[in-house]
């Protein structure tokens, strides 16, 4: 199978925010190879907007808004996180994800647990 076999288009979600969610043998994934059944973390890479509960994961934390996109990947994103991020945004609307982030499985995040002042 060919890269594009593997290369999902990007996840766009209800409120217009969108990123890619790559899992294959060359991305920041685990496991880090093409076809997994499951995956437990994936590779973000360039959202349309900076995500608060993705940042400490930002291979460049300064990463600027470019041409609509932040322009950074975020390695080795926990699927649950994720999930978290698209149900945030109000659910996935087109684009695809790779096996295991099943995104319907996440309810939205409250702003104060993103910023994490609730246990």
């Amino acid at each position: 199978m060919s890269f594009l076999d593997y290369h999902n288009p990007r996840v766009v979600c209800r409120d217009g925010f969108s990123m890619s969610v790559q899992a294959r043998d060359g991305a920041y994934c685990e496991p880090r190879i093409s076809g997994a059944e499951s995956y437990t973390s994936v590779e973000v890479g360039y959202p349309t907007e900076q995500c608060p509960i993705l940042r400490k994961y930002a291979e460049n934390r300064n990463a600027r808004i470019e041409d609509g996109e932040v322009q950074t990947v975020y390695p080795y994103i926990p699927v649950e996180l994720v999930r978290q991020v698209i149900a945030n945004h109000g659910g996935m609307v087109s684009g695809r994800c790779p096996a295991g982030v099943n995104p319907a499985q996440a309810a939205p995040l409250d702003f104060f647990e993103v910023l994490g002042f609730v246990d």
